[in-house]
């Protein structure tokens, strides 16, 4: 083969090569699977669990950032039901689905991603009790073809529960607990060469994530914790012209976690059983209440919001 040859080949740039024109996100459901999230109200479309397994199964509660000791087969058995009623209303469900012994809060899926319109960004738990759980929601991700778009990495910690799509355009960020100013740089450097306008705000001493005190219905109506969720994050939201809710009971809030659901459509939510007052609130607000017994999932200290992690929410 002559130089002219081997320069006219495609693999060389010649006529034969077609180059890669196309964004990301223009690949989604081509190349990649369809994924993807531009606010929190949407039809939800594909989640990510972990059913839990014998890592529940431990010595000490409080080491193991849980409340009390859970039965197990109780546990397992309101997960499945979590499963099916996302299924039945028309959610996609995956599962992470580990070969490895893993650590005992891995089915707090959503604190270990956030999702994006092009792809994911794997977060960095904070605590040493969840170092490495990271690891497992990659593979899961990778394995489903869907794009990792950045890993929270350096001695930054994220969990994606500490962030939320106020439109397609804005992003609210909390630091805290949870997530550290180094790990929020690094998500929010990512998200503005998307062109989106990241909020930063701080959470209180006693909040462990931003979703635990604040969560959104529709485009316009959001509930909140008040004492707890950022006073600067109201102001965002009204300013965007949203309703801010307060929940009107703090023990609901506290032991029944009626605050932590998750949206399946527009003015209409997954909850937790058990919260009368709330979810009376709930439905004067126009909005529509699916319940669902969660009792000893939540002594491990999270709820069904923490339980879901969202993939794709419908294009708003």
């Amino acid at each position: 083969m002559t130089a002219t040859d081997l320069f006219s080949a495609a693999a060389f740039g010649g006529s034969g090569w077609c180059p890669r024109v196309t964004s990301l996100r223009q690949e989604l459901g081509r190349i990649w699977r369809t994924c993807g999230v531009t606010d929190e109200w949407s039809v939800l479309q594909d989640v990510l669990l972990h059913r839990p397994g014998d890592e529940l199964r431990v010595a000490d509660p409080d080491q193991a950032q849980m409340m009390a000791s859970l039965s197990l087969d109780l546990a397992q058995s309101q997960h499945d039901a979590l499963k099916d009623a996302l299924e039945e209303a028309g959610v996609g469900v995956h599962y992470v689905e580990p070969c490895d012994p893993v650590p005992p809060n891995l089915m707090f899926v959503a604190d270990l991603l956030f999702m994006t319109p092009e792809g994911a960004i794997v977060g960095r738990p904070a605590s040493v009790v969840r170092a490495g759980e990271e690891r497992f929601v990659a593979r899961r991700l990778a394995e489903l073809g869907i794009p990792i778009l950045r890993c929270v990495r350096g001695r930054g910690t994220f969990e994606g529960a500490d962030a939320a799509w106020l439109d397609s355009k804005t992003v609210l960020l909390a630091t805290g607990l949870r997530t550290n100013a180094e790990g929020a740089e690094q998500v929010a450097s990512l998200l503005r060469e998307m062109d989106v306008l990241v909020i930063e705000v701080g959470l209180p001493y006693g909040a462990m994530h931003l979703m635990g005190q604040l969560r959104f219905a529709d485009r316009d109506l959001a509930l909140a914790w008040p004492g707890r969720v950022p006073h600067a994050a109201v102001d965002v939201l009204r300013d965007r012209g949203f309703q801010v809710l307060f929940v009107p009971d703090e023990e609901e809030a506290t032991q029944g976690m009626a605050l932590n659901f998750v949206t399946l459509a527009p003015r209409s939510i997954l909850m937790p059983a058990g919260n009368p007052v709330s979810q009376s609130y709930y439905e004067s607000a126009g909005i529509s209440c699916l319940t669902l017994e969660v009792d000893e999932l939540t002594k491990a200290a999270g709820g069904i919001g923490c339980l879901t992690g969202v993939l794709r929410r419908d294009a708003g």
